[in-house]
């Protein structure tokens, strides 16, 4: 055990997070004979984001035969879209099975990490003041790590209860209570059905409406775990199935727009179906292009606001007082618990961590008008530095799993490149990368992204977060690192 301002051994690999992307960098590594690896998790626990959402209803909107890894197959997942607990439980699994958790050091949060021109090596810091060293750094974070509360004035005054999805108090019950929520994204269409039966008054205050599909799901009893379990490539199919799916979706963004008219039919379809009153319909219906933000998934949510004891607030938010909210028709909206339903920082990678590269470079100064990455995986004047679920890699359809083994394939065939030319950094092109985000951008320009704000765009408007085209054709351009998009340099 290392002691604050000791350092630690040096290793050969240094992976930041321990979720489903820093998770399958190691078994990939694992796999090359690469063992000389290092995983730092900032929390006490493995999982990521399915460690730290256990909001009520907390569950996956991507099928889970598809939302695995293709080389760890579960034929007995409990439902199609399985829940928070089986997934978390499904990923602690995979990585003991692959010796993954003999690597892991918990309780590490990275502050910052140093890329040493000198010696090729990045420091890499924590919390308690350690300091490790390794020839490669693999941040595996994520987009989704960081909750993002609203800058609403008196937000500290509320005397009552409050708490983010995201840091769920379940010490609090909710029987009973008047609960005030913000936010109608992902979690509020999951967790809001679960809390409505329960709560005395439940009132949700929405900015902007979400374009709401049937959620098509079922619970996988023993007949479907013997069949996934038994008949050879029965649980292959079902996956494949899914990931053909969310393909042919996925094409409505850019190349066939007939197919986003057919999910919006179907979103509208599910609002005329379960809210009667128009007023309320008309408050739920989107005014922007499906796609332009995250569709959301559900077939409890809009039964659950038509209940006599939801309102449904669409009027803005003007402050939090001691007793609740005011909105700014001058009505005080009193309440015992305030849950904040307002998503994350996905637009802040990497942060608040600390990454210097080249030259004394700072990833924030790199990235002041918005993230970007050769693929989402490597930026110019960082060597040796490789991320997973960067910078354009999310998905409006499909898993990101299928896109997180992209990526760990990929980074393994340039760790493996740097092993075989000892003494050597790996360092993407910057005319590379630029090329590649040149071409990026104009693609993204096509797609709905750019008609509505989301937590996709910066503030300036730069789409940062998601991949404009098929996982397939994600997969296929990363199938090989290209040497000459790279510069093998010596070690001075």
């Amino acid at each position: 055990m290392t002691a604050q301002g000791e350092r630690a051994a040096d290793t050969s690999v240094i992976i930041i997070g321990a979720g489903f992307g820093g998770i399958c960098a190691a078994i990939e590594l694992l796999r090359t004979g690469i063992r000389d690896i290092t995983i730092l998790e900032r929390a006490t626990a493995l999982g990521g984001v399915w460690r730290e959402n256990t909001y009520p209803g907390a569950a996956c909107d991507v099928p889970s035969p598809l939302y695995s890894y293709s080389f760890e197959p579960k034929p007995d997942w409990p439902q199609r879209y399985s829940p928070q607990s089986a997934i978390h439980g499904y990923l602690d699994g995979v990585a003991h099975r692959h010796g993954v958790d003999e690597h892991i050091v918990f309780g590490a949060e990275v502050t910052e990490a140093v890329f040493e021109e000198s010696s090729g090596q990045w420091a890499v810091r924590t919390a308690d003041g350690v300091e490790r060293r390794a020839r490669v750094l693999i941040p595996a974070v994520g987009q989704l790590s960081r909750p993002a509360m609203p800058a609403i004035p008196g937000i500290d005054t509320f005397a009552g209860e409050s708490f983010h999805t995201a840091h769920w108090n379940h010490e609090v019950d909710l029987t009973g209570k008047r609960v005030l929520c913000i936010g109608t994204g992902a979690s509020a269409v999951q967790f809001i059905p679960e809390i409505q039966p329960k709560v005395a008054h439940l009132t949700l205050f929405q900015r902007t409406p979400a374009w709401v599909i049937p959620k098509f799901d079922t619970d996988y009893g023993p007949l479907q775990h013997r069949l996934f379990a038994r008949i050879p490539g029965m649980l292959l199919v079902e996956r494949f199935g899914w990931w053909a799916l969310a393909e042919f979706v996925s094409l409505g963004l850019v190349e066939l727009p007939a197919i986003s008219r057919i999910v919006s039919w179907m979103a509208s379809r599910n609002l005329r179906k379960h809210v009667e009153d128009p007023e309320l319909r008309a408050a739920l219906t989107p005014d922007y292009p499906i796609g332009c933000k995250r569709a959301l998934f559900s077939s409890d949510y809009y039964p659950a606001l038509t209940q006599p004891n939801v309102e449904v607030v669409t009027t803005p938010i003007t402050a939090v007082t001691p007793t609740g909210i005011t909105t700014t028709d001058g009505v005080d909206h009193d309440a015992d618990v305030i849950v904040y339903g307002t998503g994350f920082k996905g637009t802040e990678f990497l942060w608040p961590m600390k990454i210097t590269g080249r030259g004394g470079r700072e990833i924030g100064e790199v990235w002041d008008e918005g993230a970007h990455a050769y693929y989402g995986v490597t930026v110019p004047e960082f060597p040796n530095m490789f991320l997973v679920y960067g910078p354009n890699t999310n998905l409006s359809s499909g898993s990101i799993i299928y896109m997180i083994e992209s990526q760990t394939r990929y980074i393994r065939e340039a760790v493996r490149l740097l092993a075989e030319n000892p003494g050597h950094t790996l360092e993407v092109r910057a005319e590379s990368e630029r090329a590649f985000n040149d071409a990026l951008q104009e693609r993204l320009v096509r797609t709905p992204w750019n008609f509505c704000t989301s937590w996709y765009r910066t503030a300036s408007g730069r789409i940062t977060n998601n991949w404009p085209g098929t996982v397939s054709s994600y997969r296929r351009r990363l199938k090989r690192v290209e040497r000459a998009d790279y510069r093998l340099t010596p070690v001075a």
